[in-house]
């Protein structure tokens, strides 16, 4: 292939429409939302077609096919030469729900069906999966493993990690953290994964890497046992308090005052490292962090997503893809990712058996 030519990639999407993942991702890819795509859509498979569905009149202006099968979007089989890459978003549509309270996306069978036909076509190209592996955890390794197996340079997780941090600071200040409040809202599992990338990509920078996950626990907080938890010393205040003044146009009063039940996810890492996650239902619309370091030292930001379209923190993520897709090269350890998919997943069965557990399947260690 000349240096002219595009990459190409075929998308796999659950459903596409306005204000989904895919529109904002694979919508940008095809010249939407004032973006230059570096790299080419060839193919499309949507799962699901929502009557406010999009993919149809994208596809028929860009001259795209629409796939009956993942096969067939991943063989392309109109285009002169093999496909570069794989997007795949499996997020949005209308799916399942398990006891767990975890939507059942087919983020699994996604990738089974694309690593078959890569398989049938010879190839180990880049995959990038938005958000976590999969709602269960044996799937997420089982996706990890074969991808590992295969040599297939793998690019998953959140877009929030990725924004810029208000105020910026000295990134080797993380080589001393040893414990971090990360403020989230929204729903447990759908916004918590976004909450748990941005602590893991925080607590992985301290000094030796990433050791593992020793324990998870998950309160809803419905009765208010975030705050009891708080009142009894088992998570740090003045964390949160510092982490929430990172955000602006917030009240002047004590989050208890305003939110009665947040939920509370408490993480503890092998080396003693604790981390926490405050989840909002009204307060707050965006993502911030404090950090303990240097002994007692406290560092708070923001991470500076939009609130509104085109999101721009959306735009830095499809950067971060194409980079992926033309180089090859993993931006982040895909260890993060396999991590992050398992502390959502065991904090959704913390919730599910209503106690703290154990996580011997997260003694992930990696650089």
């Amino acid at each position: 292939m000349s240096g002219s030519v595009r990459k190409r990639v075929a998308a796999i999407v659950t459903e596409y429409r306005h204000n989904s993942h895919a529109e904002v991702i694979v919508g940008r890819l095809l010249g939407r939302l004032n973006y230059r795509p570096r790299i080419e859509v060839v193919s499309l498979y949507t799962d699901q077609v929502p009557a406010n569905d999009m993919s149809r009149e994208e596809a028929a202006r860009r001259g795209i096919p629409i796939c009956a099968t993942i096969r067939e979007a991943i063989m392309a089989s109109h285009c002169p030469e093999p496909i570069d890459g794989v997007v795949i978003i499996g997020e949005h549509g209308d799916y399942p729900v398990n006891e767990k309270e975890q939507m059942m996306y087919p983020r699994r069978r996604f990738l089974e069906e694309t690593l078959a036909a890569l398989d049938e076509l010879g190839l180990a190209i880049p995959i990038f999966s938005d958000k976590h592996l999969a709602h269960d955890y044996d799937d997420a390794v089982w996706m990890y493993e074969q991808m590992k197996a295969r040599g297939i340079p793998f690019m998953g997780g959140s877009s929030i990690p990725h924004c810029d941090y208000v105020p910026n600071f000295d990134p080797r200040l993380l080589h001393s953290l040893s414990e971090a409040v990360v403020i989230s809202s929204g729903g447990l599992e759908g916004y918590g994964i976004h909450a748990m990338e941005v602590l893991q990509s925080l607590t992985e920078r301290r000094a030796g890497g990433e050791t593992g996950v020793r324990a998870i626990s998950l309160l809803r907080g419905t009765g208010g046992e975030a705050w009891a938890a708080m009142d009894r010393g088992e998570w740090p205040e003045d964390l949160m308090l510092q982490a929430l003044s990172a955000i602006p146009g917030l009240p002047a009063k004590h989050p208890r005052e305003l939110e009665p039940a947040p939920a509370l996810f408490a993480i503890e890492y092998l080396d003693g490292t604790k981390g926490y996650i405050v989840q909002f239902q009204r307060l707050v619309e965006q993502w911030s962090f404090a950090f303990r370091h240097d002994g007692d030292r406290v560092t708070a930001a923001l991470c500076d997503s939009d609130l509104d379209r085109p999101f721009a923190h959306f735009e830095r993520l499809t950067r971060m893809i194409e980079a992926f897709v033309i180089n090859g090269r993993e931006p982040f350890p895909s260890e993060r990712t396999l991590l992050t998919t398992g502390m959502i997943c065991a904090a959704m069965d913390s919730l599910h058996a209503g106690k703290r557990l154990e996580t011997p399947q997260l003694h992930i260690v990696y650089e």
